[in-house]
């Protein structure tokens, strides 16, 4: 920690009080940055841990931001270091407001809202990939069932690399079941891959806690093109998620297949953020594993 604030006050041109961790990921850390007054700076630091990433997500923020509606934070820089050793570091922009999950004053207020996010998604989601498919430093011309067929056979190799990863034999029977049943769930699939922001979740927008009014949205994922059910499959949750999904299908109709197909993705993204943490989400893949059992029986 102090030799990375030593090194953004080197670069910043302005001595740092201190740097406070305000999250903690496996492989990433947020910092927010306070000058030499003690005063909270409108910068954030993102550090990875994996060199690379931090110029990948520099990039696909600021597509996002030129192609789309909705704010996003602004990249002032990225930090690397070629020849010494220490993190890739993302400086952005710092921006004020509450997560969208907060509840809205009324209900007039969370439709109007409702809106404001899915207008700001189908911007997005109106920029096609012209025959690309997959993550920001790995596009490549194919079909969204082969990437994703890729992807769930990389998961399942590496999970199989680490035994006592928490799996019990009955999750490895689902998962293996939902590898063997890949081809059917995918039948008749033929939308189109587009811009998506990759980790569509109510705590990735934010909005103004006194108007309610949609600021921003934050925290993208990785994945660059992909159909636009994988980018709304985040929102299995009852209440507000599951609301604004249903509000997004009124707008703009995916496959019925998404019904099923919806709950391998949470699946794999469980295996996913096991293999990143090192911790399963028990709840939700249990959940999508009984949701999907009925489809790969």
């Amino acid at each position: 920690m102090e030799l990375l604030r030593k090194e953004l006050s080197h670069l910043l041109g302005e001595k740092l009080s201190r740097i406070e961790c305000i999250n903690e990921q496996p492989n990433t850390a947020l910092w927010s940055l306070y000058d030499s007054d003690g005063n909270a700076m409108s910068l954030l630091a993102k550090s990875f841990s994996t060199p690379g990433i931090a110029a990948q997500l520099a990039w696909k923020m600021s597509m996002l931001a030129r192609s789309g509606t909705v704010r996003m934070p602004v990249v002032y820089g990225v930090v690397t270091h070629d020849d010494t050793p220490g993190p890739d570091v993302l400086l952005m922009e710092r921006l004020r407001g509450v997560p969208v999950e907060a509840p809205t004053r009324t209900p007039d207020r969370w439709e109007h809202l409702k809106d404001q996010i899915v207008e700001g998604l189908l911007a997005w989601h109106r920029v096609d990939s012209r025959g690309c498919v997959g993550n920001v430093d790995n596009t490549q011309e194919n079909i969204w069932p082969s990437w994703y067929r890729q992807r769930v056979e990389t998961l399942w190799a590496t999970i199989n690399q680490y035994p006592n990863n928490g799996l019990t034999m009955q999750d490895r029977r689902i998962l293996f079941r939902t590898r063997e049943c890949l081809p059917r769930l995918f039948e008749d699939f033929n939308d189109n891959c587009v811009l998506i922001h990759g980790n569509f979740t109510l705590s990735s927008m934010l909005k103004d806690g006194r108007s309610d009014q949609l600021l921003a949205m934050v925290n993208p994922g990785m994945t660059l093109w992909a159909p636009r059910e994988y980018e709304i499959f985040r929102l299995y949750e009852a209440g507000q998620s599951e609301s604004l999904l249903w509000h997004y299908l009124q707008r703009a109709p995916v496959s019925e297949s998404f019904l099923w197909r919806r709950w391998l993705y949470v699946l794999w993204d469980g295996v996913d953020q096991l293999l990143q943490t090192g911790r399963l989400n028990r709840p939700v893949f249990d959940v999508a594993a009984k949701n999907l059992l009925p489809w790969i029986s």
